[in-house]
């Protein structure tokens, strides 16, 4: 298992606005893909010194190949649509992580 993680720097300005959309939209286009089994929105409990709300959201998939494919056929369209969304107002970045033993209670 995999995870893609999307850590995101929010100008409170648009914070209630972009978490509707992410909630209600974006996220939901991202499962559609087909891609990923679920999604985890974090608040990242951090003071940014350049301000914002920071948040991580995580996209859990089965193998490295699907999230290529993501990249290749989801992903432009994808991040397009954030940006055209909320331009200049949030920073973001990506990492992959790969599960190597998941703990339970």
């Amino acid at each position: 298992m995999y995870i893609y993680n999307v850590t995101i720097n929010v100008d409170e300005s648009i914070h209630d606005e972009w978490m509707k959309w992410m909630s209600d939209i974006h996220i939901p286009e991202v499962l559609a893909t087909g891609k990923f089994i679920k999604a985890l929105l974090s608040q990242v409990l951090v003071n940014e010194d350049m301000g914002g709300i920071t948040y991580s959201v995580q996209y859990t998939c089965k193998s490295s190949d699907l999230l290529m494919k993501y990249y290749e056929q989801d992903a432009p369209r994808l991040r397009s649509e954030l940006q055209k969304k909320f331009p200049d107002k949030f920073g973001a970045f990506r990492t992959e992580l790969k599960i190597v033993r998941e703990f339970t209670n």
